[in-house]
């Protein structure tokens, strides 16, 4: 008998499995990868099972799981938008991490991890991230003698020489992270020092008056938020010829369409000390996980961050690879493209883009107040107040 449970022991049949519910929102083409690691890491280790979900985008993921915590049936890891972070703290809605961490490889990008923490705790781990990036017709470049741009007075110069009756010389929207992107490539940011809403500072109003003087010279087309998708369409279609997107649309829409004209790709144009937000995706340990199931997020982690398999997934969905010994094993990917370096040679200056829990209360006010003055030419800075006045009325004291 004594053989026969050493036995089972040594084959793990006598110890249960940790069953981790995972909820993801990954969309293609990281969806079957992320599933497929999920399924690597059950074969290779009896510890942990994760059973993976896809829940729809991340929006129809957020309210899904809102709804999950309400009714105390919530999985234990979520992948939740770096947005989320934040949120998660003041909601207490993710387990820390850190005590279950150990010694982290060295080798990690710092800035990436830092993604995951908020006031000195690890609540995510950093697994998809991505940076935007200036994607530009070459062809018409080229015929002009336009060289890619790097600052925004570049970027007017070129809309200008690129419009036609036919396309406008830049696409734009006015959802929150482009217009982020664009104040942080200035030096600013829309989240003060003492971590409240600061749509009011200088430059995140001249950021939103360059944006009204390219539209209302006719150099620019602006696509409301409800037509966001839209936007790369258009660039697509050459009805625009330059726009700024995250550079992991590359192989979801680039790659698979036909595309008639030859794609640049350029980094974001920006101001010495200027800044490109990091966007992207994180692993959370759900409110309710147990230890051994907080262990177990981590675990995975460990696993997606193993060099070859951050070789895997950046050659499936053009992320930032989280460790600089993955860079050998994804040489061959970059040397293919040299284009696909632009995202890698904006690590250095990248930063998270939102670090306010209450952001997704307000981010709709400015979004609103955004709108109103690229597309109905309201007053950029009383555009701005409103949303202030708006943002500060959500915000805890």
């Amino acid at each position: 008998m004594r053989r026969l449970l050493a036995l089972m022991v040594g084959l793990g049949l006598g110890v249960a499995q940790t069953v981790i519910p995972f909820w993801h929102t990954m969309d293609p083409p990281g969806r079957d990868l992320m599933e497929t690691f999920v399924a690597e890491f059950n074969a290779r280790q009896r510890d942990y099972r994760i059973e993976a979900r896809y829940v729809g985008d991340i929006r129809e993921g957020g309210v899904r799981l809102a709804a999950a915590l309400r009714a105390g049936s919530q999985p234990a890891m979520y992948y939740a938008e770096v947005s989320f972070v934040a949120r998660s703290f003041a909601d207490n809605l993710s387990v820390p991490l850190d005590p279950y961490l150990g010694s982290l490889p060295d080798d990690l990008y710092g800035n990436l991890m830092e993604v995951g923490k908020f006031r000195g705790r690890t609540l995510a781990l950093p697994v998809e991230l991505q940076v935007p990036v200036f994607f530009y017709n070459a062809d018409q470049f080229g015929a002009r003698g336009l060289n890619p741009p790097r600052t925004w007075e570049d970027v007017a110069n070129a809309a200008q020489r690129l419009t036609s009756r036919a396309a406008r010389g830049y696409i734009l929207s006015s959802d929150i992270y482009s217009f982020s992107a664009l104040v942080m490539s200035w030096g600013g940011s829309i989240i003060g020092p003492d971590g409240k809403p600061s749509f009011t500072e200088p430059k995140v109003v001249a950021a939103l008056e360059y944006l009204q003087t390219l539209v209302q010279r006719g150099w620019a087309q602006s696509r409301p938020i409800d037509q966001l998708q839209f936007s790369i369409v258009d660039f697509l279609r050459t009805k625009a010829m330059m726009v700024v997107a995250p550079i992991t649309l590359w192989p979801t829409v680039v790659d698979r369409a036909n595309i008639p004209f030859r794609l640049g790709v350029a980094p974001m144009p920006r101001v010495e000390g200027g800044k490109v937000p990091l966007g992207g995706g994180t692993l959370t340990a759900i409110r309710g996980a147990s230890e051994a199931q907080a262990r177990g997020v981590v675990a995975f982690w460990r696993y997606m961050m193993e060099p070859a398999n951050i070789n895997r997934w950046v050659r499936e969905t053009y992320a930032l690879p989280m460790r600089r010994n993955a860079l050998p094993l994804l040489e061959p990917f970059y040397a293919q493209d040299p284009r696909r370096r632009v995202a890698l040679s904006q690590i250095p200056d990248a930063q998270r883009w939102i670090s306010d829990p209450e952001a997704t209360i307000w981010y709709d006010a400015l979004e609103r107040s955004l709108e109103a003055a690229i597309q109905g030419g309201q007053n950029a800075r009383q555009a701005l107040e409103r949303a202030q006045q708006q943002a500060l009325s959500v915000e805890r004291r």
